[in-house]
């Protein structure tokens, strides 16, 4: 049925059925009258149908196309409910978008002003945080967009790349003070580590640590990076900690530069299917207009 006509046919012939004429009906659609009549003429060849005869004052159903005109503008109707939904859709800009990133970032984003001038923009609009360390399914409705460090291996997520995650060696001013500063990445080997367990042991750093520091002295595990960063704090070991994170705290101190082993990209990513709705739309585009104000908040 769907290649025995074509909707615009149609049209022309419920014009056709109300103006009595096909020119007329041409005014009515803003085309010409040739348009009409080949389009008359298609719709008749496609269906097999005579459906228009013309009469000295104009043109009139036939008897086929009387059996069949209710039908036809009940299409019509259908179409013109449709257009009306879609157009609705694309202008409801209310309810919650589910944000997700790393827990310490939050404070950042927040901080940012980013979320007020979106807020400002599209008041009916909320921004919910959804917090966590492992990497939430956002094609499984986990969360509905993420700031994501590492590169997307997802295809049915949209990405764009916002900047780099840079990881450098941090230590407390009372741990150098006890057992004094490395000088390399071979030297943490004389000194305590701190490691990730739990859902970060497959981190980046997780895997980096044995292959770079063999034999490494693991003084703690931690399965949060906020726990990672208290530990640093505490003196109970050195560890790797994105330079957004060490640089802020006044107790710490980077001993080592930053690692390239360690550093990967930020992005803002969406399943591909989400990023037309009209809520996530909003909000993406919003955020790639305050680049400057996003990289301050991930990088500093």
């Amino acid at each position: 049925m769907a290649a025995m006509f074509d909707w615009n046919d149609l049209r022309h012939l419920i014009a056709v059925s109300r103006s009595g004429s096909t020119l007329a009906a041409a005014r009515a659609l803003g085309v010409n009258q040739s348009t009409v009549h080949r389009r008359l003429l298609e719709l008749e060849r496609r269906t097999g149908l005579t459906l228009v005869r013309r009469q000295p004052a104009g043109y009139r159903l036939s008897e086929l196309g009387e059996a069949v005109i209710d039908d036809v503008t009940a299409v019509e109707t259908a179409v013109e409910n449709l257009e009306r939904k879609i157009d609705s859709l694309k202008h409801d800009l209310k309810g919650v978008i589910r944000l997700t990133c790393p827990e310490p970032t939050v404070a950042r984003i927040a901080a940012s002003g980013l979320l007020d001038r979106f807020n400002a923009r599209y008041p009916g609009l909320t921004v919910e945080f959804v917090t966590s360390d492992r990497y939430l399914d956002l094609v499984k409705g986990e969360a509905d967009v993420a700031f994501r460090s590492g590169e997307p291996t997802d295809e049915r997520l949209m990405g764009r790349r916002i900047c780099d995650s840079v990881w450098a060696i941090y230590a407390s001013k009372d741990y150098i003070r006890k057992h004094g500063q490395p000088e390399s990445i071979a030297d943490l080997a004389k000194h305590a580590l701190i490691g990730f367990d739990g859902i970060m042991q497959n981190h980046r750093v997780a895997t980096w640590l044995p292959t770079a520091v063999p034999g490494a002295r693991i003084a703690s595990r931690c399965s949060s990076m906020l726990g990672v960063v208290s530990s640093v704090k505490a003196g109970v070991g050195v560890a790797p900690l994105p330079t957004t994170l060490g640089d802020a705290e006044e107790t710490l101190v980077r001993i080592l530069p930053p690692v390239p082993e360690l550093t990967r990209a930020w992005y803002l990513l969406t399943p591909s299917d989400l990023r037309r709705t009209p809520r996530i739309a909003a909000f993406v585009d919003c955020v790639l207009d305050d680049i400057p104000a996003l990289r301050a908040a991930l990088v500093g």
